[in-house]
């Protein structure tokens, strides 16, 4: 929703009327599930913007980035491994702080050719590379702590499916094309359209692709043809210009909550915010400053065990729990991507949170500034020479008497 104002600023060019016998069929011509202009598109913005290396790369599409994950397990599994289904299912992997999808959806769907197995640091030491095959999960930038990620594991068991969602010039610096053998890339995250349910995936290997391929005509027979006009149309919109007036007004907008949230938290001892270096961005052409999607908040006492309740029942704040991320109860994420009035409410609450701890870094510093200022005056009122003399000239007739 923070680009909201960008498309209402571009809503000619990015508005789309569809007749109603328009599209009626299921397939394009030719009999694909897939636009080939709209794959062109995606093609030529992955290479205005270089985040993505799609030469000699297979493009599928999906409702959105969730179903593609599942896609990519699904081809990736140790059912596809070799002849013969392996006895043994795939285990499913992701570094904590991980995406909570990853775990919800692999567990719901109870497949035999897969399970998830948690952590991928603490497979890691244990991996059983004769019997079991892995497939790792990596986010980059990491949804919920904006940190740049990639694989820990290794090997001709290891199957790596990288999710690149937040990998856009608004979210994170650009230090060079992604290239890896399966990527992940949603609409919602590139334009803001999450309604929209739009996403794609770019494959390397061909059986992978046609393994996603088959899982998609089995589960949606692909995906509308009016989302992917739509989607078509937005993209057209973002390219004018080679997309520097959406990613410039998006970083902007994402850079100035990131600094003004950093400042209020600034002044805590009770809670902290995770570390975002400055990068080199090859898109922008510049060295550029953290513009990440959430915030990752730490509540630092020892008492304040449950971060989520915390925000809570003290600021009216709801972020999403720790646990789900599979990390400690004491962190919560916090939206940084929804309006402009949320946002401003958010820093509000926030502020109004920090401002009520004893020990608060800002009016400590205030005090102790406050104190000096007082010394400082005293002492130079002590030492002017009208009082000097004064007090000189008061001391001799005191004398005299």
């Amino acid at each position: 929703m923070f680009l909201e104002p960008f498309w209402l600023k571009h809503a000619a060019s990015s508005s789309l009327v569809l007749p109603g016998w328009h599209r009626m069929s299921y397939e394009f011509e030719g009999g694909s599930l897939i636009s080939e202009e709209l794959k062109n598109h995606i093609r030529r913005l992955h290479s205005v913007v270089g985040n993505a290396n799609t030469d000699g790369r297979f493009i599928i599409f999906g409702a959105g980035a969730t179903q593609l994950l599942n896609a990519a397990v699904h081809a990736l599994s140790s059912d596809h491994d070799g002849d013969a289904p392996s006895s043994s299912p795939s285990r499913v992997v992701a570094s904590i702080p991980y995406y909570p999808v990853y775990r919800e959806q692999t567990e719901f769907f109870k497949s035999e050719a897969y399970r998830f197995h948690g952590d991928t640091m603490s497979m890691k030491n244990e991996m059983d590379y004769l019997s079991s095959n892995y497939i790792e999960l990596v986010t980059s930038p990491n949804n919920p702590d904006g940190q740049l990620k990639k694989a820990v594991l290794g090997g001709a068991s290891v199957k790596t499916i990288h999710d690149l969602a937040y990998y856009w010039p608004h979210f994170t610096a650009i230090p060079a094309p992604a290239d890896e053998d399966l990527m992940i890339f949603t609409v919602s995250k590139l334009t803001g359209h999450a309604g929209s349910r739009f996403g794609w995936a770019i494959v390397k290997d061909e059986a992978i692709y046609q393994r996603m391929l088959t899982y998609m005509s089995l589960s949606t027979y692909g995906v509308p043809r009016e989302t992917q006009l739509r989607v078509l149309k937005l993209l057209k919109a973002v390219l004018e210009g080679e997309g520097k007036e959406m990613f410039e007004f998006g970083y902007k907008t994402m850079a100035n909550r990131w600094r003004k949230l950093r400042k209020i938290f600034s002044a805590s001892r009770r809670f902290s915010l995770q570390d975002l270096d400055h990068q080199y961005c090859s898109f922008s052409k510049k060295i550029r400053g953290p513009s990440p999607a959430f915030a990752w908040m730490k509540c630092e006492r020892e008492e304040d065990k449950e971060c989520f309740q915390v925000v809570k029942s003290a600021a009216n704040v709801s972020g999403r729990h720790g646990s789900l991320f599979g990390s400690e109860s004491r962190y919560v994420r916090l939206s940084l991507v929804k309006s402009q009035d949320d946002f401003n409410l958010l820093l509000e609450r926030m502020e109004a949170l920090v401002q009520q701890e004893p020990h608060n870094k800002k009016i400590q510093q205030e005090n102790e500034r406050n104190a000096s200022m007082t010394f400082g005056v005293g002492h130079h009122f002590l030492q002017h020479p009208d009082l000097v003399s004064y007090i000189n000239s008061y001391k001799s007739m005191d004398e005299d008497m």
